[in-house]
């Protein structure tokens, strides 16, 4: 096989008109803003100098740029790690521009292969129709839902029909696809890559080209496919698109992306007491990181609070108030205070919250282990085991050291660790 060609974009940025952009951003302190805006923690603004023409456009004609976000409804709760993106879509439109949350029910059912070393399973219509439901009620607790556009990629996909999916895949070669990290690895590696993976960057750019977007966000693994969408619309005669990418959120430990899969999530739907307790116990550096990505509040006051810090102030005060701020924007103000007061109750006070989990057993006597896991609280025996033995566990307020206990019919108040509570009814 010839080597593959370098892909066009590299060397956009060394073409790029650089003292056009510093001549506009000069002379304008209001685009020099919206820029800073536009940066703000993002991980790559491709190609910056693009993006400022485009921004001074929009300023002296009154038009608003279209800013793409495209999210395949492959799972039904959304938690903080997708806000990422949805937090700079929020802030592109508090600029005055016209956001379009794209629904990709068309390529949800070819499956992504961004990042995976093995085919992606695709999707029902069942699934996908079930999920698309739950989507845009969650990204409207960040959004403006009034002045956002909504779009399914199968307007346009699904009448392309094979003939025009045959005229679409005419415009993009096999080796450049083959510059992917995902599919090069796959390919030396002599591990499958379906025909219908190949499909996807091509569909997922000619979104771009059917919507005309001016810049399109996401995160730091969807890179090559936003870049199709710059080769798509300039295949179709359309000014290539910006792209913007937003870096993945470290989870609660600090180490891992966050991920349901990997327990380390903040769900935007789970309870105010429960969200604020996690990001509660995230570490004093992890909460910077959230805060550049998540709070609203801006630079300067990031960085004065950060100051505070440093210089004495309590960093736990700083952390409280994102917490709340965080509650605040998926619950209201009143649940964050409750959330607080819940908080200071159990971590200081050492109540119990007045809300917590009802769970009915039958079976006694049941061992405290096996109470644990049935209860929920505890994932498998062996981590019950750990929970007792490493002193995480109390029964109506009593510490319970030994592993081996066993308990009778009656109804219990069980904490594990700081935050997991149940009412257990033991028949």
């Amino acid at each position: 096989m010839t080597p593959a060609p370098k892909h066009p974009a590299a060397t956009d940025a060394a073409a790029a008109p650089a003292p056009t952009s510093a001549a506009l951003l000069a002379g304008d302190p209001a685009l020099a803003e919206a820029l800073t805006i536009t940066r703000r923690g993002c991980e790559e603004l491709l190609i910056e100098s693009e993006w400022v023409t485009k921004l001074a456009r929009s300023k002296a004609t009154g038009k608003p740029l279209r800013i793409k976000l495209g999210l395949d409804p492959t799972a039904p709760d959304l938690h903080l790690g997708h806000t990422v993106v949805l937090n700079k879509m929020r802030q592109l439109q508090d600029l005055g521009h016209t956001v379009i949350f794209l629904i990709g029910d068309f390529t949800a059912m070819i499956g992504d292969p961004s990042g995976r070393n093995t085919t992606r399973p695709p999707l029902t219509r069942e699934q996908i129709e079930a999920n698309a439901r739950t989507y845009f009620e969650q990204a409207s607790l960040v959004l403006d839902a009034e002045r956002t556009e909504i779009r399914y990629n199968s307007e346009w996909s699904d009448p392309l029909g094979a003939r025009g999916m045959i005229e679409l895949a005419a415009r993009y070669t096999l080796a450049r696809m083959l510059e992917r990290d995902d599919f090069t690895r796959r390919f030396k590696a002599g591990i499958g890559i379906s025909v219908h993976e190949l499909l996807y960057p091509l569909m997922q750019g000619y979104d771009s080209v059917a919507l005309r977007s001016d810049i399109e966000l996401g995160g730091t693994d969807q890179k090559f496919n936003l870049l199709v969408g710059r080769d798509l619309q300039r295949e179709y005669g359309q000014e290539p698109q910006c792209i913007l990418t937003m870096p993945l959120l470290e989870g609660l430990d600090g180490v891992d992306k966050m991920s349901k899969s990997k327990g380390n999530y903040v769900g935007i739907t789970e309870a105010p007491a429960e969200m604020f307790g996690k990001i509660m116990s995230i570490s004093d550096e992890l909460m910077w990181r959230y805060y550049e990505l998540l709070s609203s509040a801006s630079i300067e006051q990031i960085a004065d609070l950060r100051a505070q810090c440093a210089g004495g102030r309590n960093p736990r005060d700083a952390k409280v108030m994102l917490a709340q701020e965080i509650v605040t924007r998926f619950h209201s103000r009143t649940a964050a205070e409750r959330a607080l007061a819940d908080f200071e109750a159990r971590f200081r006070q050492g109540a119990i919250p007045e809300d917590i989990p009802e769970v009915r057993l039958e079976g006694s006597p049941l061992s405290v282990i096996q109470l644990l896991k049935l209860a929920g609280l505890a994932p498998s025996s062996a981590e019950a085991i750990r929970n007792v033995e490493q002193g995480g566990v109390r029964i109506d307020g009593a510490r319970v050291a030994d592993r081996t206990l066993t308990l009778a019919a009656g109804t219990y108040v069980v904490q594990v660790g700081k935050r997991r509570f149940a009412r257990i009814h033991l028949a």
